[in-house]
């Protein structure tokens, strides 16, 4: 590929997406959609003053039938998501052991478009539930669009996709009554997974910090499915893929994310808009692990088994690539809820593997997207259009947007030359994989399947303490909801065969038998799977900055620019919006209340007061800094700050850092403190 060509490629899906943007309506005529000019849009045509609205009016009938039929089909899991476009480039050439021209050139930026979502929960539901995330990328590469639909848990509930309709009619509100929303902590989800023991692994998942991430920006994605990479040679690499966050994977506390789905349920998606209109871009590098087909059966779990990760220590992650986040949707609708993600969307280079979830996948993506966007024309919408040319004799269907000519719609013709014509392999055309495959025809699966539980002792033993108490507490809040005792226990002794100490623990707390009798102990850990070996940085985080009339000028200042200098965002907040002045006149401008923001919405807290600070200040003040206590936050005073700190005995605490007037490293030590999240050690009160 020549420079000129990269351009091409690195500019084309912008412009073909901009072809389609409607302007700007400012100064512009009203019209119907036929392009008639219209005298009047508030008033229908009707018999008289007080006569009927006459069939006749077109106009009325035309934007009243348009309003009737805005909304779509929403998806039945996925349905509450966000996107953003970016860009994607390779570090180097992986021609050792793919094909796929995206991933060959670093100098060829491939752009992509990024749904983040929730699963269970419907579209207008809260961004932060206990739940799985999806991570869906669509690559527009020159070979054909890429898409990897992936979430942020590794594993999955299921090893066969015929058991999909059970698990998700389960994990949904319950019919008879439509309760609860967004929630897994109800008796349908609960008697699934006692009856299902496969679903053990993902459950520990669901249950642990990663279900409720602190932001789309912090959050690991993973392929779940194994993939195949194929060389120009033929030579095939079972594949697994990874994102990972560039900031580090980072979560909410349970209490913090239940708080904020009701001061905020926009959390994530404003995050992710946000920091894109800020220039913070989201990155996420893409790392890929590979096994040699010779050595598909060289481990102690099997590599097909979606339930099943392959442990970063016996099979590293190879770091391949970047993607950055750098633009914003125009139309929510457009793009957002009209791009059609579907894992049979691959390029040369990229095959598929005998996983039974991904076989099934392959099947159900596009099935679902026929009913959602009207019929098979889907792929002509802006924002699914691939960018390089398509052509085939498809034809006609709803929502056909091509104009096809000609009298043609038949492949081996001789009317039109044999067009559209196929290409060799060595042309860049797309062939399957050579596989040996025979067997009888049978339900049955595999025994290396059956092991359900010891990569859930692995998960278990992997976690911190915290992590492992958090774990406890989820598990205790979500049996906590289910009305009936049988199942409760059922899932008490199903856990028994994790981990004794845990599920002894919860079954306490939710009335039950502790269990009498675990399965076989497992030592083995993974040091990758906890959070607390993630990268810890500061950037971007979001810091409040309570201040009020008579505020210490020189320390406020020089605290918001060692924030700003970090990278962080210091967002000052008072009792009133507004100008708000210090002792030594400098000023300030509050665009956060306490009404309007609570601790929850921040990362982290600098509390300096003023000398005319009225009760009503100091109280919320002392409330909001109790509540980031709690919730294990980085908490910075001076002047009035301290003594209210200390007044509700929350000093001399991890995290805590008390400005004095001999400590030079005040600012820069609470910088380090955000850059760690969470304080797991404090005590708290």
């Amino acid at each position: 590929m020549n420079d000129e060509s990269k351009k091409v490629n690195e500019n084309s899906k912008n412009e073909q997406l901009e072809q389609f943007r409607s302007t700007d309506n400012q100064d512009k005529e009203l019209t119907t959609n036929q392009g008639l000019k219209m005298s009047e849009d508030e008033l229908s045509l009707t018999a008289g003053e007080r006569g009927p609205t006459l069939m006749e009016d077109f106009h009325f009938r035309e934007k009243m039938t348009h309003f009737d039929h805005e909304r779509i089909p929403e998806r039945v899991v996925h349905a509450r998501g966000f996107a953003a476009h970016g860009e994607f480039e390779v570090y180097e050439s992986m021609r050792p052991f793919t094909k796929a021209k995206f991933l060959q050139d670093p100098k060829v930026k491939t752009p992509v478009f990024v749904r983040f979502s929730t699963v269970v929960g419907s579209r207008g539901s809260k961004d932060t539930p206990r739940d799985a995330r999806g991570f869906a990328t669509k690559f527009y590469t020159e070979e054909g669009n890429y898409d990897l639909v992936a979430n942020n848990i590794p594993v999955f509930f299921i090893q066969d996709s015929i058991k999909f309709p059970d698990v998700v009619h389960a994990i949904k509100p319950e019919p008879h009554n439509e309760m609860p929303q967004a929630s897994a902590a109800h008796d349908t989800f609960w008697d699934w997974v006692s009856q299902n023991q496969e679903t053990a692994h993902m459950v520990m998942w669901l249950m642990s910090d990663r279900a409720i991430p602190r932001s789309f920006r912090m959050m690991e994605g993973f392929g779940v499915n194994t993939f195949r990479f194929i060389n120009e040679e033929g030579t095939a690499y079972f594949v697994k893929f990874h994102w990972k966050p560039v900031l580090g994977t980072h979560s909410l506390v349970w209490d913090e994310a239940e708080k904020i789905g009701g001061k905020d349920p926009d959390f994530n998606r404003r995050d992710l808009w946000d920091a894109i209109n800020m220039g913070n871009y989201p990155e996420y590098e893409l790392g890929v692990q590979m096994i040699e087909e010779k050595d598909e059966f060289a481990f102690d779990f099997d590599i097909l088994d979606a339930t099943k990760i392959w442990p970063e220590e016996d099979v590293p992650v190879c770091i391949i690539g970047k993607m950055t986040l750098n633009r914003n949707v125009d139309n929510v609708f457009a793009e957002t809820e009209q791009v059609a993600f579907h894992p049979g969307n691959v390029v040369p280079g990229i095959d598929f593997s005998n996983d039974p979830l991904l076989q099934g996948r392959l099947f159900s993506y596009l099935d679902t997207q026929l009913l959602r966007l009207g019929g098979p024309n889907f792929h002509e919408l802006p924002i699914n259009r691939p960018v390089c040319p398509f052509n085939n004799n498809q034809r006609d269907g709803f929502s056909r947007h091509i104009i096809n000519k000609g009298q043609v719609a038949h492949h081996n013709n001789d009317l039109a030359n044999n067009s559209p014509y196929t290409v060799s392999e060595a042309e860049g055309g797309y062939a399957h994989h050579q596989e040996k495959v025979e067997g009888s025809k049978i339900r049955s699966r595999s025994e290396s399947f059956k092991d359900h539980f010891s990569q859930s002792s692995l998960f278990w033993n992997s976690m911190s303490p915290a992590e492992k108490q958090h774990i406890i507490d989820a598990f205790s809040f979500e049996l906590g909801k289910v009305k009936s005792k049988d199942v409760r226990q059922k899932v008490v002794d199903m856990f028994a065969n994790v981990n004794m100490e845990m599920t002894t623990a919860f079954a306490v707390n939710i009335g039950a038998n502790p269990p009498q009798q675990g399965g076989e102990e497992v030592t083995k850990s993974s040091p990758a799977l906890s959070q607390q070996n993630t990268p810890k940085k500061a950037m971007s985080r979001k810091a409040a900055v309570l201040v009020t009339e008579g505020f210490d000028g020189a320390k406020v200042k020089a605290m918001v620019e060692a924030l700003q200098a970090a990278g962080v965002q210091a967002a000052i907040l008072s009792d009133k919006l507004g100008v708000i002045t210090g002792a030594d006149s400098s000023k300030v401008e509050a665009k956060h209340t306490f009404l309007t923001d609570g601790s929850v919405a921040f990362d982290a807290v600098y509390v300096d007061g003023g000398k005319h600070a009225s009760q009503a200040f100091e109280k919320e003040a002392t409330k909001f800094m109790h509540e980031a206590f709690m919730h294990y936050k980085p908490i910075a005073v001076t002047n009035d700050g301290g003594k209210w700190l200390e007044n509700e005995k929350l000093d001399n605490a991890q995290g805590v850092i008390i400005g004095k007037d001999k400590n030079n490293d005040f600012t820069t030590s609470f910088v380090e403190a955000i850059a760690v999240h969470r304080h797991w050690d404090r005590k708290t009160v």
